[in-house]
């Protein structure tokens, strides 16, 4: 597998994947995160002198069709800011508004590999998801990962490959369904998983024995929208003595000051842990962000699901779709 510092670019058009699903407001971007994390890779490509760049890239849920206020001209105009006047390169509309991007056509990868001569894959947040510009594009070009790709896979591997331990997993918020297979993988890499959120309700229920017996579940408040502050207070005292910590969930609904108790221990505790922390999940971060803690966190992965699944998989269908890719 190459980086898009090992592959060819002078002279060539280069077709870069990245995740700019950033949140828009009055016709603006809200927050520039997720673009300001591309920009190592794009000036690299600038760097070394490639012919143009042309980002694909999605912003929300679409559904498969046109919505007006998911163009991607506000991200176009804020990231044409950030670099240097006259760079070559364009952004692409939003691919979710095409069907067959979710669908993995094909022939729809083909049209997009038609605008480009090299393929770099940025995007590590989909990169579990099998989309056309994730999975089909690699078959048709030859392909790297991107700056920001490998930044995350280095961090993440700190968790995988001889970690500081105990490893405590702290898994939150409110969908079972996608969270439930997910635990069942991590009891091989944690030592402990403590779990709060709307799905500490659920695991006792539907878990497997042995992810129970290596699980602490908090108990919820009356209302189920907040862990109680006796939970909280126990899971920030393993959180403390833990040689790395894994945050993926909020507590509760930590968007009403009434419900967020428990997300704002957690977060300051994973903060202030002497441990290597790493968080991921649009959620999570937002939640670190709102009680400003975040400065003491080691790593904060763009990508939830994404952290989640190469945390517990080793790889990713789009890490795998580049390393087979023809160079």
């Amino acid at each position: 597998m190459k980086t898009v510092t090992e592959i060819a670019v002078e002279g060539k058009r280069v077709l870069l994947r990245t995740d700019y699903d950033v949140p828009l407001k009055d016709g603006k971007v809200a927050d520039d995160t997720r673009i300001k994390a591309s920009l190592p890779t794009i000036n690299a490509l600038l760097d070394r002198r490639a012919k143009a760049i042309t980002i694909l890239c999605h912003i929300n849920r679409p559904g498969g069709k046109v919505v007006e206020s998911l163009r991607v001209k506000p991200v176009a105009e804020h990231l044409s800011s950030l670099l240097p006047e006259g760079a070559p390169l364009n952004v692409e509309e939003n691919l979710r508004f095409n069907p067959r991007e979710k669908e993995n056509n094909l022939d729809f990868a083909k049209e997009l590999a038609e605008k480009g001569d090299v393929f770099v894959n940025d995007a590590f947040a989909v990169s579990h998801r099998e989309h056309a510009s994730i999975v089909s594009l690699p078959k048709l070009l030859p392909s790297s990962i991107g700056l920001h790709f490998e930044e995350e896979l280095n961090a993440l591997d700190k968790v995988r490959q001889n970690p500081r331990r105990p490893v405590i997993f702290v898994i939150g918020g409110a969908k079972l369904e996608t969270k439930l297979p997910i635990i069942e993988k991590i009891v091989n890499i944690a030592d402990e998983i403590l779990v709060g959120g709307k799905i500490a309700q659920e695991v006792g229920n539907t878990c497997s024995p042995e992810a129970l017996a290596c699980m602490t579940v908090a108990q919820l408040a009356e209302d189920g929208k907040d862990i109680t502050g006796e939970s909280a207070g126990t899971f920030a005292r393993k959180i403390s003595k833990a040689g790395t910590i894994v945050w993926n969930g909020p507590m509760g609904v930590y968007e009403e000051d009434a419900h967020s108790k428990g997300s704002r221990i957690i977060a300051q505790a994973v903060n202030a842990a002497p441990g290597y922390t790493v968080i991921g999940g649009g959620d999570t971060e937002a939640a670190a962000t709102k009680f400003d803690a975040e400065d003491g966190i080691d790593h904060i992965s763009m990508g939830g699901g994404a952290m989640l699944q190469y945390l517990t998989e080793g790889t990713l269908v789009g890490l795998e779709a580049i390393k087979e890719s023809k160079q």
